[in-house]
């Protein structure tokens, strides 16, 4: 009796065998992430740092495209979507703040257009705001990277589109489908955030007739600093703000767009134009796969 005792006190519970052989089946995959989690913490900030600097710089010099890198990466390191989102969102604005900050001295921005931009598309950024947790995410994606692939390749096969200022539809009806314009893609801009910069671009530039050059200033001040702005505000009353990573994505963003900027400005419009399309495919196809 007192043998069988003992053996039933040392014998193993079917919780304790559950949960070893558990662990057992998958040790490589308990050992990663562990390693994973405590390599990130040693070196998370300084990822934050450089991926914020080059997805700005790379923004600042095509006229958008900084979700391309920042957002992915704010979900690989863990962030669930609604957070990663409204995080890039507000980070976001550094980017219109440094990238601003350089094509305000540039004389390139007209007040009236500025206005045209600000006032067209900040209702539909926030009406994008409010909607984005409504919409189904796999098919806001699938939609919009076959849109931003068709943007790039409709700019390569224009090789004249861009590189020369050509004013057109400025009279009334001409601003008000502008307006339209802006509108939708200030609605994309809020829902799915990533290269709806780049929208606005081709929109200035084929619509409006600026050149590469000035629709990239438009954008990066107006979309970059307005757009986002309001997006991450509207965001941020609803949603989850990883506040902890912003002071990182924020020094690498001021930091990549001034650069961005700087080289844009003293670039020819049509290596601006060719980093819009290497920029833009590359923002579809990581949408689609």
């Amino acid at each position: 009796m007192v043998a069988a005792r003992a053996g039933c006190a040392h014998a193993p519970t079917h919780a304790t065998i559950s949960k070893r052989a558990s662990f057992e089946a998958h040790p490589r995959i308990s050992t990663a992430k562990t390693f994973a989690n405590e390599k990130s913490t040693v070196s998370r900030p300084l990822i934050l740092l450089l991926v914020a600097f080059v997805a700005n710089a790379l923004a600042a010099l095509s006229g958008g495209g900084v979700g391309l890198i920042q957002l992915p990466m704010l979900l690989f390191l863990g962030l669930p979507y609604p957070r990663a989102l409204a995080t890039h969102k507000v980070a976001s604005v550094a980017l219109g703040a440094g990238a601003g900050t350089r094509y305000l001295r540039s004389g390139l921005i007209e007040r009236r257009f500025a206005l045209l931009i600000l006032l067209s598309g900040l209702p539909g950024v926030v009406l994008g705001s409010l909607v984005v947790l409504a919409i189904p995410e796999a098919i806001i994606r699938t939609v919009l990277g076959v849109l931003t692939i068709s943007l790039g390749l409709y700019s390569v096969f224009r090789r004249d589109l861009g590189q020369s200022a050509e004013a057109r539809h400025r009279d009334r009806a001409g601003l008000i489908v502008g307006a339209i314009g802006l509108f939708v893609i200030g609605f994309l801009n809020g829902s799915v955030t990533s290269g709806t910069g780049l929208f606005c671009t081709l929109w200035l530039v084929r619509w409006f007739g600026f050149d590469y050059k000035a629709a990239v200033a438009y954008t990066l001040t107006l979309v970059g600093l307005g757009w986002n702005t309001t997006g991450a505000v509207t965001l941020g009353a609803f949603g989850v703000i990883q506040w902890s990573w912003l002071p990182w994505l924020v020094a690498g963003a001021l930091a990549g767009s001034y650069t961005g900027a700087h080289f844009a400005l003293a670039s020819p419009n049509r290596w601006i134009k060719r980093a819009f399309e290497v920029i833009t495919v590359g923002i579809g196809a990581r949408l689609l796969f």
